[in-house]
Parts: C-alpha cells; sequence; structure tokens
C-alpha cells in the first residue's frame, strides 16, 4: 500500500499526521509527501528526519489534484491510501480498509469516517453525497457522530481519508488537474459511479481533521472561488444527459439560493468571481464532459438511484449511506 500525502505549507499538522501513521497496527505501507513547493519546507525537514519518507518535489504548486497524480505515479503499492496533512488517523484506520478490501473483493473505492480533530463527537464527514440538484456535500458535516454503523455506499469518498485501487485510479486519468482543489474528490467519485464502480464508506476506519488548514478554512476566499467553478463543472462535466437535462432547473434554482445566502453573510465577491470563471471556461468543461461521457458504462437511472432526491439531506447535509447491492453495468 502506498499512502499519499501533499503537502502546501503544512508545517503545523504535518509532524501529527505523520505521528498517526507510525502508530498503525497495519505496516505494510509506504509514504509518499508529494510537495507543491511549500515555502515553509515543511516536507524536506520531515523527510530529513525520516528518511523511510518519500519525497517528491513537485517545483510548483499543483494543487491538490497534480500532487495526488504525481504520488500515484510513483507509487508501489497496490493500493492507494490519501490522506490529508491535517488528518490524523486513528491506530486502526489502515487496518480497518484493508480488512474491507478482503470483505468486499468487488469494491475498489473506500470512504471513511472523519470526525472534527477539536470536537470527536462531531462529524467531519461519512461520506459524500450528491443531491439531485448536483451539488455535492460531505454527509454529516458538523453534525453529531451517530456512532456505530455498518458500511454502506455512498456516492463518493472524500480525498482527504481515502482508499483506492491504484490500477484503477490511472486508468480513470486521476484526479481531474483541471479542477486544482474542491470537488474534485467527487469528480473521481461520479467518473467511477458513471463505470459502474461503487464506493463504500467503512464508519470503523477515523481519521480526525482539521479541515482547510492551508487553505484559509471552507468559507475563505480561495475555497469559495474554487467551490463554486468546480461545483458547476462537475455538474456539467458527469452529469448523464438524461439526467441533465431533468435536474438542470434544480440546479439552477439551489445556485441562485446559495447566492442569496451568499449575499445574506456579505460574502458575494468570491462565489460571483468563481461563477464568472466557470462560465467564461465553460468549454474545459465542456472538453471534460466528451471523456467522461464517452467512457460510461451505466445509465441515468444507475446514477440517480446512487444521489439523494431529498431536499431536507442538502439542506441538514445529513448522512446518506444506502445498502451494499450489486453494480449494473448496463448499457447507456
Amino acid at each position: 500500500m502506498s499512502v499519499v500525502i501533499v503537502v502546501y505549507n503544512s508545517g503545523p499538522t504535518l509532524d501529527r499526521c505523520l505521528e498517526a501513521l507510525k502508530a498503525q497496527t497495519f505496516r505494510d505501507f509506504e509514504v509518499i509527501l508529494s510537495d507543491n513547493a511549500s515555502p515553509d519546507g515543511s516536507a524536506q525537514e520531515a523527510a530529513r528526519r525520516d528518511p523511510s519518507l518519500r519525497l517528491l518535489e513537485n517545483g510548483a504548486n499543483l494543487g491538490f489534484t497534480g500532487g495526488v497524480n504525481r504520488g500515484a505515479e510513483a507509487a508501489r503499492g497496490r493500493w492507494l491510501a490519501l490522506l490529508n496533512p491535517d488528518a490524523y488517523a486513528a491506530p486502526d484506520w489502515l487496518e480497518r480498509l484493508m480488512e474491507a478490501t478482503r470483505r468486499y473483493p468487488d469494491v475498489k473505492a473506500f470512504a471513511s469516517r472523519q470526525l472534527m480533530a477539536d470536537d470527536e463527537q462531531r462529524l467531519d464527514g461519512l461520506g459524500d453525497v450528491m443531491a439531485a440538484a448536483g451539488f455535492p456535500f460531505r454527509g454529516g458535516y458538523g453534525g453529531r457522530d451517530p456512532g456505530p454503523m455498518a458500511p454502506g455506499e455512498v456516492f463518493s469518498a472524500c480525498g482527504g481519508a481515502m482508499l483506492i485501487d491504484k490500477d484503477l485510479f490511472l486508468e480513470v486519468g486521476g484526479l481531474d488537474e483541471r479542477l486544482f482543489c474542491y470537488c474534485e474528490d467527487v469528480d473521481l467519485g461520479y467518473r467511477l459511479r458513471l463505470r459502474g464502480e461503487p464506493t463504500l464508506v467503512i464508519p470503523e476506519a477515523v481519521v480526525r481533521h482539521e479541515g482547510s488548514a492551508s487553505s484559509g478554512g471552507p468559507r475563505s476566499d480561495f475555497a469559495v472561488w474554487h467551490g463554486t467553478r468546480n461545483r458547476l463543472w462537475v455538474f456539467v462535466k458527469d452529469t448523464p444527459p438524461v439526467l441533465f437535462g431533468l435536474t438542470l432547473p434544480l440546479h439552477l434554482a439551489a445556485t441562485a439560493l446559495l447566492f442569496v445566502r451568499h449575499a445574506m453573510r456579505g460574502e458575494l465577491a468570491a462565489p460571483l468571481r468563481g461563477l464568472k470563471a466557470a462560465l467564461k471556461d465553460l468549454p474545459v468543461a465542456l472538453a471534460a464532459r466528451r471523456e467522461a461521457q464517452a467512457a460510461r458504462t451505466v445509465g441515468s437511472w444507475e446514477i440517480a438511484r446512487a444521489m439523494t432526491w431529498n431536499p431536507a439531506d442538502l439542506f441538514g447535509r445529513r448522512v446518506v449511506i444506502k445498502p451494499r447491492r450489486p453494480s449494473r453495468r448496463a448499457a447507456p
């Protein structure tokens, strides 16, 4: 197994992340630090102290997408674990994920239970959810941890703490580097869905997550700009034709409601710039759509079944985990 950590000014959290990996009960893994030219030199210092770490110096900030892809290309393991430098794995995190690969041999992507690092009674996420409006969200974000539960299907896995078959990851093209960061993990999970590949959440696999430690927080201009642009691009890129026509009005309505909320907070500048960027470069999303849809092996109905159609799930950021069922690789 290869654990890939993308590093960018991660000094305050990287040491704690690496210490948690040293305490893992599962030991057969390598750690790759994919450094995006961090000014703080945190990756280089970590590698100097621990020669077992593999350091990739990318020479520029390639975003989370490029950093992960360079790490995946260099990885030696069959399985690829993606871990944020501000995520602290429980000692049995990797063991639980590897147990799941044996228990569910037909599944090639797994999500984790993420808890808030500063309040372990609250969720940072329990798998990603896709609302019918084409709006993704982290299930249960900010809510109370529901406690023990069985594994089940989620729409996609958060890229901050997930496991995926490396060959599958490379086969689908890895993360889309046009997205740079934010929604890139949802896009990956969506493309897996389009190929009939499910994602399973393993609630016993736990990490504690700071959240956006290197990008200024989830409501920073950086995060909102990229989130706004990329959400529209992912909707355009990945939604199958029939479902696209049915859900476009919902997507536009949800976008309008979100912009009203931004306006009420006095935070309209960043989302407006993100929307303008998305529309200006819409040909980029359309080119990506041709690629994604050409690889599709399932139809709109199969994707619709993986979404939530209950608006209360979206507005309440509820956990949505569906029973495991065989994938259906039907004709489009």
